[in-house]
């Protein structure tokens, strides 16, 4: 068993806490020190400068799907020459009418290097098995997408 703490921190900037107006912004302070600051979303009167936990779901999704694609590519021997992810969340409501993310798409793009390059059907199978080991997306009711760039 892992347990993985994060703390928050939020204070007013001014005395009006009318719901137009209050202060969104606040800190994320992470096990290691590494302090973040966030916001909500600016379609929830956020600041778009920060990050806001709809981004960071799909980030956290996104980085767990990377590192477990990481870890299949190097047991199968494959050197990745670069990784990259257009991560797309998208909120709206469920079938309970509630305001979710409801879906969210990876779309991973891979290069690989050196003599030992996997073709476009093993690529595939090695992202089905790393959104099926991610233990993120294993934990969430989100219909993660992938659609891998080959």
């Amino acid at each position: 068993m892992s347990e993985f703490k994060v703390k928050l921190e939020w204070k007013p900037d001014s005395e009006d806490f009318s719901y137009k107006n209050y202060n969104r912004t606040h800190q994320w302070i992470f096990g290691g020190g590494s302090e973040i600051t966030a916001s909500a979303a600016p379609d929830y009167l956020g600041k778009a400068e920060f990050v806001n936990p709809e981004e960071a779901f799909a980030a956290s999704l996104s980085s767990c799907h990377l590192l477990t694609f990481l870890a299949i590519a190097s047991f199968k021997k494959y050197i990745i020459k670069s990784y990259k992810d257009e991560t797309v969340a998208v909120v709206e409501k469920n079938k309970e009418s509630k305001q979710a993310v409801t879906r969210v798409f990876l779309r991973p793009k891979v290069e690989f290097s050196g003599e030992h390059i996997p073709d476009e059907e093993e690529i595939k199978k090695m992202h089905h098995k790393a959104h099926a080991e991610c233990f993120i997306s294993n934990s969430v009711l989100t219909e993660v997408i992938v659609e891998p760039i080959l």
